[in-house]
């Protein structure tokens, strides 16, 4: 058996499906990144992981172009080969095996490169978790097994990478233990598609409704952040909630005791927790005594 997987849900999936017990003859994963004045060499999330379980990593490029990857997979015949959060697309001769997918969403719902994300963007208030069996199609094969959740109100997205990661993992552990395997073909007409997220959508802004600018902010707390512009300077936005209770001009301070509220266009909006340019993730309460916020204060807000 071999794991194939690059970004840090992948890790996450190896990490459950080692500790019960699944053992891989092969972890394969994407060559590291490189940044900084020194071009320094960035590990994959997963890694990261296979070095911390003490398992050995081998490190590809192109996997379509990799000629001794195929020559060992023509030698070793793994049988079963999860592919997870990999980044490439898998071509044969890596699909005449049984290629087995764990993916964020309730297929056919959200298939793509950002299930979790567009999830929370939606307002979703349930997801899940699939595999399935890769297909020459993007997220349309077969399924073997899936299960659903609730989204909790106060749910990131790093809080369902952990869930889902591990309920992955455990139907999957759990489905491969059934002989024979059986599968479910997808619907077609009901797949959504999970885009990758663009740059424009990382600002969001007073004069949003309150609910968008909370999901905003709970979709992209993996993905650098959330970020609003006041007073000229970005300011990261980890962690908001909606406060319905709470009403006045849009932009204004309506409560600066504790977390501040800002009023959107609607409702207002707690700050939980910031981080302003420069400066160290702390709390609303911290940031707002810092600049010394009062109610009635205008936040000065534009989108760039």
């Amino acid at each position: 058996m071999w794991f194939i997987g690059t970004g840090q849900f992948a890790s996450l999936c190896l990490e459950g499906l080692t500790k019960r017990g699944l053992t891989f003859t092969r972890i394969i994963t994407g060559n590291p990144t490189r940044s900084g004045r020194n071009n320094k060499e960035n590990p994959s999330a997963v890694e990261l992981k296979a070095n911390g379980l003490g398992l050995n990593v081998t490190r590809t490029g192109k996997l379509s172009q990799n000629e001794e990857l195929i020559t060992a997979l023509e030698a070793e015949n793994p049988g079963v080969i999860f592919v997870v959060d990999f980044g490439q697309i898998i071509r044969e001769p890596f699909l005449s095996q049984l290629c087995l997918n764990i993916h964020p969403s309730l297929l056919p719902e959200y298939r793509g490169a950002a299930p979790i994300q567009r999830a929370l963007l939606d307002g979703k208030n349930h997801t899940g978790v699939t595999v399935f069996r890769l297909a020459a199609k993007m997220d349309a094969g077969e399924i073997l097994a899936q299960s659903e959740i609730d989204i909790a109100t106060s749910d990131n997205a790093s809080d369902l990478y952990l869930r889902l990661s591990e309920i992955g993992s455990r139907i999957a552990f759990e489905s491969l233990r059934n002989e024979p395997l059986k599968f479910s073909v997808q619907d077609d007409s009901l797949s959504t598609y999970a885009n990758k997220i663009d740059k424009s959508e990382f600002e969001v802004s007073f004069t949003d409704s309150a609910l968008r600018f909370v999901n905003t902010v709970r979709a992209l707390d993996m993905s650098g952040g959330a970020y609003a512009v006041i007073s000229g300077k970005r300011v990261k936005i980890w962690r908001a909630c909606v406060r319905r209770d709470m009403s006045g001009e849009c932009g204004h301070v309506v409560n600066a005791e504790g977390n501040p509220v800002i009023m959107c266009s609607d409702s207002g909006v707690e700050l939980q927790e910031v981080q302003s340019e420069g400066k160290r993730k702390m709390t609303g309460r911290e940031w707002s005594a810092g600049l010394r916020l009062k109610a009635g204060d205008v936040l000065q807000l534009c989108k760039v």
